[in-house]
């Protein structure tokens, strides 16, 4: 008999492109879970950055506190702490770009741009999104008119631990799920069974998959070390078997369709599959 659907780890990343947050439980908004990549930094232009072009953010962690969350930095432990609210207040504002999309931002306190600049060894800012800006799903598979964070492009991503302990199986050395960032992962099933999902239920909360996620270099960068694989693992593993085009494949992109708390155990149930 096989094993149940169940939803096994929940994960918030407060700031884009920083590390996550394990909770056991989470609320699901319109933008996606509560305090998901509400926060972003961008440098002097305005731009927003990532460990894409800047792998040493991934030395900076991020831990939960009382109506917010820490920011330390593993390599250097002259730098103290630094507290975060989860909301910002609207006294200095800005525009901020991410992709394609140029989106209204509130700015943090002074302190909190001082201490990233030190850290990241560069200028660069940290701004906030309110509920007032809009920013929506990719057009062309947003027919509901869904909205998003300063995440990539979808409110939610899922990955099924099948999936990635039949990648480890491939791989020299097994990487941790933490390289492909998901907000879902679920237990049970076949490994990429959630490549055929299309609307599934977690609880009694309603999800649509919409398409699937493609990776990129970010994937190569240790998570504890900030240092890119030299081989480029497990990317390039992954373009051996999921690669779709120019796309290399492994997470399903998500959109939720209601509002409530999603917990750590709770069942899914698939209601139907992409044709």
């Amino acid at each position: 008999m096989a094993a149940p659907l169940l939803l096994s780890d929940l994960y918030i990343y407060p700031v884009k492109s920083l590390g996550g947050i394990r909770v056991a439980e989470a609320a699901v908004e319109p933008r996606g879970l509560r305090h998901d990549r509400r926060w972003l930094i961008v440098n002097e232009r305005n731009q927003f950055m990532t460990q894409r072009q800047t792998p040493a953010m991934a030395h900076l962690k991020v831990s939960a506190a009382y109506n917010g969350f820490l920011l330390s930095h593993l390599a250097r432990p002259d730098l103290l702490p630094l507290f975060v609210p989860f909301e910002a207040t609207p006294e200095k504002t800005l525009f901020v770009t991410i992709w394609d999309d140029m989106v209204f931002a509130w700015r943090a306190r002074p302190e909190c741009d001082e201490w990233l600049s030190e850290a990241l060894g560069q200028p660069c800012k940290l701004v906030y999104m309110s509920d007032m800006v809009r920013r929506d799903v990719e057009r062309d598979y947003n027919p509901e008119g869904k909205l998003v964070s300063f995440a990539d492009a979808y409110p939610f991503l899922m990955i099924g631990q099948e999936s990635l302990q039949e990648l480890n199986g491939r791989l020299a050395e097994p990487v941790g799920m933490d390289r492909f960032r998901p907000n879902l992962v679920f237990s049970g099933g076949q490994p990429f069974g959630e490549d055929a999902w299309h609307h599934f239920l977690i609880g009694e909360l309603p999800f649509r998959a919409v398409r699937a996620c493609g990776r990129c270099v970010l994937t190569t960068i240790d998570q504890c070390t900030a240092t890119r694989h030299p081989l480029g693992e497990p990317l390039r593993t992954l373009a051996g078997y999921r690669s779709e085009g120019n796309s290399v494949n492994f997470g399903q992109n998500v959109t939720g369709s209601g509002q409530g708390l999603l917990r750590v155990g709770d069942a899914i149930q698939v209601l139907d599959y992409k044709n």
